[in-house]
């Protein structure tokens, strides 16, 4: 039977979200284990981990501490990582852009790689559903995931080294970009957005404080709109 109702879109998010869940829970509590090695206390783990709730960027963060970074390289190296998440704001602004304030902002606290890949799929999907229905489904894909970060992120900071190095847990970030990017390359545009920042990424890899990302990304871009235009002409001449 479809899904219907806000309650019955939430609970549908909520077993999207499921496989998700495999790998919040490695890369949260591996998050918690290089803070604790990195000399960051409980209470500034778990504040750190609350507050930011975005992995990559925590982890970026990390790394720059450690390598003792001046505190403005590392807001700028962490803001850069997190550049994507303005895009996926910019990309859910159609769909929830009419939603109550409250809600847009609590949506702008729990918008990360996850819930936006599930929430775009879904609302592209059914663009006939409602707002609050659009809203739940955006709820329902963290409502796992993210009190799971937070349990994970604690384990870690409480079990610190004596998790072995066997188990490596670092294998979590790069499953989840690929689950998550792979069945959003449905254009030709996408297929060159992804292939070009991927290029960029690769030789801009030597750039500090981790620029290739950014202009990997902004390549990306560029070279996705161009395909888009070109495709769109191709059809206007059609």
């Amino acid at each position: 039977m479809p899904a219907s109702t806000a309650k019955s879109f939430f609970w549908k998010a909520v077993r999207d979200s499921i496989p998700f869940v495999f790998v919040a829970g490695p890369f949260g509590l591996l998050f918690g284990v290089l803070a604790t090695e990195a000399n960051l206390d409980l209470l500034a783990t778990m504040v750190f981990t609350t507050t930011v709730f975005a992995g990559a960027a925590q982890f970026t963060a990390l790394q720059a501490l450690n390598d003792h970074m001046p505190t403005l390289i590392v807001i700028i190296s962490a803001l850069a990582v997190n550049l994507r998440v303005a895009m996926y704001s910019a990309a859910l602004t159609p769909w929830l852009g009419n939603a109550p304030f409250w809600q847009r902002a609590l949506a702008a606290y729990f918008t990360v790689d996850q819930s936006y890949a599930l929430s775009v799929a879904q609302y592209e999907t059914r663009p006939d559903m409602s707002i609050p229905e659009r809203m739940a489904y955006f709820f329902g894909t963290v409502a796992l995931i993210a009190p799971l970060w937070y349990l994970c992120t604690l384990a870690g900071a409480l079990l610190g080294a004596r998790i072995p190095e066997s188990w490596a847990l670092d294998f979590a970030l790069p499953i989840a970009f690929l689950a998550m990017i792979a069945p959003m390359l449905r254009t030709p545009a996408h297929v060159a957005a992804a292939l070009v920042a991927i290029v960029t990424a690769l030789l801009a890899a030597g750039l500090p404080y981790n620029l290739g990302l950014l202009v990997a990304g902004l390549a990306g871009m560029m070279a996705g709109a161009r395909v888009e235009a070109a495709a769109e002409r191709r059809a206007g001449v059609a």
